[in-house]
């Protein structure tokens, strides 16, 4: 286990171990069954290559309407709530005082990829945005707080952590790519990134 500070994104390598890995991913099963994933289109038309969903009282979602959190599912149902496991590593790494609104799950298949951006659709910027990696290698990108310059990357692996907050909080980051078939952790290869963030 190490820790990593690079442009304030606080990086906790292999800070879960293969059992904590396994048991989040049976704490996903449910949801992923009740909440099926979708693949999202942005406000342009933009089919994204990721397929997502959420669990907590929010879950964020994007069409061609706008970028937004909404309580229900885009078929309709309610999102199912945050397993404890999850909130666990919020509460240890985050924040012990609110836990987070929304559990965003984005599923990152061959070949997918997701450009840089900032997570600026909460209301709150003071709180920090958590990211778990779980399955496949994923080449992160951080870039700055406005578009363009000098870019850095690492690999997250599965069991990684990454806290996002302070000047950090609105960064510019992405996924490049994913070295799919790296892990065994998913039957089927792929990545799974859980983002907690408070919404409201």
């Amino acid at each position: 286990m190490a820790r990593l500070l690079l442009r304030g994104f606080d990086i906790r390598k292999a800070w879960l171990d293969g059992t904590a890995q396994a048991q989040l991913i049976d704490s996903l099963r449910p949801i992923l069954k009740s909440a099926p994933l979708f693949r999202p289109v942005t406000p342009s038309g933009k089919e994204m290559s990721v397929r997502m969903t959420s669990a907590g009282a929010l879950g964020w979602v994007t069409d061609k309407t706008g970028y937004r959190y909404q309580a229900q599912h885009p078929k309709g149902m309610d999102w199912p709530a945050i397993p404890d496991q999850i909130l666990d590593i919020w509460r240890d790494l985050a924040s012990p005082d609110r836990d987070p609104d929304c559990c965003l799950i984005n599923y990152y298949g061959e070949g997918t990829r997701m450009g840089l951006h900032q997570d600026k659709d909460e209301a709150d910027f003071s709180w920090p945005v958590l990211s778990i990696s779980l399955g496949d290698d994923a080449l992160f990108r951080i870039g700055n707080q406005t578009r363009g310059g000098k870019t850095e990357s690492i690999w997250l692996n599965s069991g990684d952590v990454v806290i996002m907050g302070g000047p950090a909080r609105l960064t510019y980051h992405g996924i490049d790519r994913v070295r799919f078939g790296s892990s065994k952790l998913l039957p089927k290869g792929g990545r799974i990134n859980l983002t907690l963030r408070v919404a409201r």
